[in-house]
């Protein structure tokens, strides 16, 4: 008789508790900003420990829908989630599964002409303003310094992403643009003529946005990204090529 019962897994109570309020914060029970109960509140009510229900506590937490603060005056309050959750998350995901990084270029191929017919439709004049701030500062780290051109080149594609206004279409690129910054300091990779490219392809992409014309932005991000993809692919494949003939 016991035979089709198989195992029982009972949660723990920490996760119920996180679940529980997770519900309520999601289900309009509690307002942005607003106060949980206190720790001694809340293993007054649950009957937990309060092991349990820091633990739940920093389960919102790193879920990023609760913001904890210490101290006479802290507490923990309700919050919304990041581009910065998302992209932690994705970063997980992707290095646990050692997604190659074609797949990351391909991403980026189907999310950034979106993005930038997006930016030609929808950008304000903070935007355009943001975006040229940038690109003269890559500009001059393109002649002058390496480590902050690759820089400056995430921060110029996430301020694109940002004038798509688009927070979702924003949070995925933003956090695709950071595993391609990693990816992008293979050595030999941002040569001196990658960078002036990249210099050139900013420009054409800015003016596109800059005029409002969706189209053309979009396929000018498009060749970008391929351009960009061909690049990599090469200077994999000799990095490859120069460690085979390394002697063992």
């Amino acid at each position: 008789m016991l035979d089709g019962l198989g195992r029982i897994k009972v949660p723990k109570s920490s996760d119920v508790l996180a679940e529980r309020l997770k519900q309520e914060i999601l289900g309009d029970g509690y307002t942005l900003g607003a106060s949980l109960p206190t720790e001694r509140e809340l293993v007054s009510t649950t009957g937990l420990s309060r092991g349990s229900v820091r633990e739940a506590l920093r389960i919102l937490e790193a879920q990023g829908l609760v913001s904890t603060r210490a101290g006479r005056y802290g507490g923990t309050t309700v919050a919304q989630p990041t581009a910065d959750h998302l992209a932690s998350h994705i970063n997980l995901y992707i290095k646990g599964r050692s997604v190659a990084v074609s797949a990351l270029v391909e991403v980026r191929l189907a999310l950034e002409p979106m993005v930038a017919a997006l930016a030609a439709e929808r950008r304000t004049k903070d935007d355009l303003a943001t975006l040229r701030a940038i690109t003269k500062r890559i500009d001059w780290a393109a002649d002058n310094d390496l480590t902050a051109f690759l820089e400056e080149n995430v921060i110029w594609h996430d301020a694109l992403a940002a004038a798509s206004h688009n927070d979702l279409l924003h949070a995925f690129a933003t956090s695709v643009s950071g595993l391609m910054f990693e990816a992008s300091q293979i050595k030999e990779f941002a040569s001196a003529e990658v960078r002036q490219r990249v210099r050139h392809a900013h420009a054409r992409i800015f003016a596109a946005i800059e005029a409002g014309n969706a189209e053309l932005a979009r396929r000018r991000v498009e060749r970008d990204v391929q351009a960009y993809a061909a690049i990599l692919a090469a200077t994999v494949a000799a990095a490859a090529a120069d460690e085979s003939r390394r002697p063992a």
